[in-house]
């Protein structure tokens, strides 16, 4: 393609009471909007056992086949112990125990059959370093939860989710782990990983003090770094970063890695390597139907942002938001959960395209290094189909969603402009959503030999729309 791009006109049908007007969307091809780093192409679950199951194995192969992009890959549970078994929101390992004199024995059998399996695909392990082990935790019993969809979420918070009763065992169990890592898979494969350190500290996954959590930081990524200089460890993945309490949990904990005291070693400061941080959206049930609430995870993500570019020695450090999704909970099930009823239709994959879009553009704002976005679902091994679940698949059935993926990975190397007179603006997203009228917007790249363009016509409102026509250029 030479060096003068095309200008591209499209259309879009916006759905009125009074009947179909068409909106015209002029891509630019011309105007360079910065490379496109594929920060779609992360997944996480909290199932790790499902990985290697027969349904898990045919999903992790699709979302492989997604683009030439590395796929990465989180999960919850990779050192819990328990037998193997899979339950909703529960796995094991069972990485670590201790013989009756307390010394710590360590098999890596399981955790090794789940790396293996996303590595066999050529994905990378976005290595989550959590939860805690039953002879480890400062309060281990009762250890294993038995929630399900009807029941309390915050019942799901036991043993698993305390702090160490010994610090130093907990880091060496993983100095051995990062060890095991490197030797069983070779140093350039575990140095190009992500490593992170627990899930979600600000509220009930964590339940130790924000000071508890930055011990259990410092001592993490000192062992991470020990056992492998060169290792990418970051965090705190916390959630609810657009309100005050969890802006203030990212703050603190960036105020500790680069100034505070280091619980593990006494130096000033803790290894960070990239900044993670989570954002969900808040869906809710009106008049009979679902109503999206796409500003809660745009604010989610600004306020994280923001709050990154405050701090100028952080302020180019990749940032992964660790969990990116509509809502909180992935297992909690339609049938208990009426506003979650958006999962199979095409709903989930309009507001995909649509929030996913203005993370790239909320990152040129604040001027940050968005690395990537992990979208947590995945598949639900032996449950019924279509059951309401947030997942990508059911019984080894895609659901809409994962077309917008495909989509995604489709796109060229270099995004470019693409203007609609009726898309929404990002600071009316980030105000109330998409309440009025519909965003009807696109998203465009080019390649060396071509041009893609992605467009969608959002409503955060789950309602049907009369038919539009659609007017040819």
């Amino acid at each position: 393609m030479s060096s003068s791009y095309l200008r591209i006109f499209l259309c879009a049908a916006l759905a009125l009471p009074a009947g179909a007007q068409t909106v015209a969307i002029q891509v630019d091809a011309d105007k360079s909007l910065g490379p496109l780093k594929p920060a779609w192409s992360f997944f996480g679950y909290d199932e790790p056992n499902y990985t290697y199951m027969k349904d898990g194995r045919k999903l992790l192969s699709e979302l492989a086949a997604l683009s030439p992009a590395t796929v990465h890959v989180r999960a919850h549970n990779l050192l819990t112990s328990g037998d193997g078994t899979a339950a909703l929101k529960w796995g094991s390992t069972n990485a670590y125990t201790e013989d009756a004199s307390g010394k710590p024995r360590y098999d890596w059998t399981i955790v090794d059959r789940i790396f293996d399996t996303y590595l066999e695909r050529g994905m990378k392990p976005l290595v989550e370093i959590g939860f805690m082990p039953e002879a480890l935790s400062v309060k281990p019993q009762p250890y294993r939860h038995t929630w399900g969809p009807s029941q309390q979420y915050a019942s799901i918070y036991t043993g698993w989710a305390h702090p160490p009763r010994d610090y130093g065992k907990w880091a060496e169990l993983v100095h051995q782990w990062v060890r095991h890592c490197v030797e069983r898979y070779g140093k350039a494969e575990a140095e190009s990983w992500y490593w992170e350190v627990w899930n979600e500290p600000n509220i009930g996954y964590w339940q130790g003090t924000p000071q508890e959590f930055h011990k259990l930081y410092d001592y993490s990524a000192d062992a991470v770094k020990r056992a492998l200089p060169s290792a990418r460890v970051g965090g705190p993945h916390s959630t609810r970063t657009g309100d005050d309490a969890g802006a203030k949990f990212l703050r603190d904990f960036l105020e500790h890695a680069l100034r505070g005291t280091n619980y593990a070693t006494g130096k000033t400061g803790s290894p960070l390597d990239y900044i993670g941080f989570h954002a969900k959206g808040r869906p809710k049930v009106v008049q009979g139907h679902v109503q999206m609430g796409s500003e809660f995870q745009l604010r989610d993500i600004a306020r994280g942002f923001e709050i990154v570019a405050s701090f100028p020695e952080l302020k180019r450090l990749p940032i992964i938001i660790g969990e990116s999704d509509p809502e909180g909970c992935a297992a909690c099930s339609v049938r208990f959960h009426p506003q979650n009823g958006y999962r199979n239709g095409t709903m989930y994959s309009s507001y995909t395209a649509a929030t996913f879009a203005r993370k790239y553009d909320l990152a040129a704002r604040h001027q940050v290094n968005f690395e990537g976005a992990v979208t947590w679902a995945f598949e639900f091994e032996g449950q019924p189909y279509f059951d309401g679940f947030r997942d990508l698949a059911t019984n080894g059935i895609d659901k809409p969603v994962l077309n917008v993926f495909r989509m995604f990975g489709m796109m060229g190397s270099e995004r470019v402009e693409a203007r609609s007179p009726a898309a929404a603006d990002l600071d009316s997203l980030l105000k109330a959503g998409v309440k009025g009228q519909p965003d009807i917007h696109a998203f465009a790249t080019r390649g060396e030999r071509s041009v893609t363009v992605m467009v969608w016509n959002y409503h955060d409102d789950d309602v049907a729309a009369p038919p539009g026509a659609c007017q040819r250029f």
